[in-house]
């Protein structure tokens, strides 16, 4: 859900961006109720936590659902938020139990209990949307309320199972509102964040005002926030430049990112490496021209990862050649290792091998108005074409129509970000490569799935981790059911009174809108 002249380091498990140029400063407690505007790229794709499983929808959830872990800024581990405490019983990592803190509402203004906590998580998998979140939670068999305390009994050993409560999958809805077996469909969003909805437009803004009521983790809630949504970079470069947002994050054109510089006085900007990351996912159903592994070689073989952030990108994001990006605990080079990149000759006899006839041709789809999508699948189907062996059908689509598309396999390639759940390998992993998992591309592997489990045992997320993930990724780059492309750095630019945009986002998949504020 990112260049390099003030490069922020990362640390091995969570990406910390550091403010540039003044950003340290704190907000100034004045103007309160003076609305900061926030523009961004990145679409909603439903109000309704049982109904979205991407960026967009994510940064909405964190900041107007509660869940019973968060993740602190620059944190690693997940704190307590709308819960007390948190432990796993026992020793098996199989049983993990929350104590709700007392006092907590809904907007409604009902008080909320470990009856939602078990509602909220039994309708995602009930529900079990295309576009849900339902995949992380792979390995919640059920869950128990009493009173204001959440058991959740786990089908194998997972670690990291706290870290999935902390993301936008372990949002609590309140079970009076919501219906069971169906998503909300209307514009309301009724949570217990820092924030409350007060009005949503899709595709247009959604209105932000802080939640008096609020009790959890935030030590105190920001000022009133409009997000503003765009079509594309062009269009929230002209929205900047004309003043009608403070904030502009999730992204402006590589070009005009590429030109900012630290020291100018006219705005403040932040630029920090990000575990965002971007791929090119390959239909491996029968029906798809790309079912043979071989062919699928092929394409990793021929594309060229540093002509198309050179090209496309102008330098702001870097070329990725493995599952796990830089910076994140098991990141290797393994396609790197496996291919040489634009070896025709070698491309070629992979598709004689695999017996099918050349030029082999496939549908790519891409969504419109997401970053540079249109002017990176032109630069893709440049490099795959030029080398006579095949013929890539591109189109862009809108973005809910995308998703619709690619979940339903009506597309043999499609290119995605993903945005890292939580900081650790399991989240480029289970949800990208995992059977059943979030691309729908029809993958699966048992010895993949089984490193995945192994790996979650160990509640120590270092050396034994990372062999288990050294492994998915060198069968990943054998198997190739995507092509990781490139990593993004992470870009916020704000006008010279507003500070907090360090704190946006690092890593951790929290949004956090109200540590802006008027400086």
């Amino acid at each position: 859900m990112r260049s390099i002249r003030t490069r922020i380091l990362v640390t091995v498990l969570v990406l910390v961006g550091v403010g540039v140029g003044g950003w340290q400063l704190l907000p100034a407690k004045e103007d309160t109720g003076k609305t900061i505007a926030v523009g961004t790229t990145n679409a909603v794709t439903s109000l309704d936590p049982a109904g979205a499983y991407d960026a967009g929808s994510w940064e909405l959830f964190s900041n107007v659902f509660q869940s019973l872990l968060t993740f602190e800024a620059g944190g690693v581990e997940p704190v307590p938020d709308a819960a007390k405490s948190c432990e796993f019983v026992g020793t098996n990592l199989r049983t993990y139990r929350c104590t709700l803190r007392e006092g907590l509402t809904f907007s409604s203004g009902r008080e909320m209990t470990a009856e939602d906590v078990k509602f909220s998580f039994d309708r995602i998998k009930r529900i079990n949307s295309d576009v849900g979140p339902a995949s992380l939670l792979s390995t919640l068999r059920s869950v128990d309320a009493d009173g204001l305390t959440a058991t959740f009994h786990l089908s194998s050993p997972d670690a990291i199972f706290p870290y999935k409560l902390a993301t936008g999958a372990g949002s609590i809805v309140d079970h009076a509102v919501y219906a069971q077996d169906k998503l909300r469909t209307d514009n309301g969003a009724d949570g217990s964040g820092p924030y409350t909805l007060t009005g949503y437009k899709k595709d247009k803004e959604a209105g932000l005002a802080p939640n008096e009521r609020y009790r959890g983790d935030i030590k105190g809630t920001g000022r009133p926030i409009v997000l503003r949504y765009y079509s594309d970079p062009v269009s929230l470069e002209k929205a900047w430049k004309a003043k009608q947002v403070d904030v502009a994050t999730r992204q402006l054109p590589p070009a005009v990112l590429a030109g900012f510089s630290p020291s100018d006085p006219n705005y403040r900007l932040s630029e920090a490496n990000s575990a965002e990351i971007r791929n090119l996912v390959l239909n491996t159903t029968a029906r798809s021209p790309l079912h043979d592994s071989r062919v699928r070689q092929a394409v990793a073989t021929l594309i060229n990862r540093e002509q198309l952030v050179s090209k496309v990108y102008e330098g702001t994001t870097d070329p990725l050649y493995s599952l796990i990006p830089a910076g994140i605990t098991g990141h290797t080079t393994s396609f790197f290792d496996a291919y040489t990149t634009g070896d025709t000759k070698k491309a070629r006899a992979l598709l004689t091998e695999a017996g099918v006839q050349v030029p082999v041709r496939f549908t790519y789809g891409y969504a419109e108005g997401r970053g540079a999508a249109a002017e990176e699948a032109a630069e893709l189907k440049r490099q795959l074409e030029a080398s006579g062996l095949f013929t890539v059908d591109t189109k862009g689509y809108e973005w809910t129509d995308f998703q619709k598309r690619y979940t339903s396999g009506r597309l043999d390639a499609y290119a995605v970000g993903w945005v890292a759940d939580y900081p650790d390998p399991d989240t480029f992993s289970a949800p990208l490569v995992g059977t059943g998992n979030s691309m729908k591309n029809g993958y699966s592997s048992k010895d993949v799935d089984r490193l995945i489990l192994d790996s979650e045992r160990y509640s120590a997320r270092t050396d034994d981790v990372g062999a288990d993930f050294r492994q998915v990724q060198r069968i990943v780059a054998e198997d190739v059911p995507l092509i990781p492309l490139w990593q993004r750095k992470e870009y916020v630019v704000s006008s010279v009174d507003v500070g907090g945009g360090q704190y946006l986002s690092d890593g951790t998949g929290v949004f956090r809108l109200w540590r802006l504020g008027w400086i």
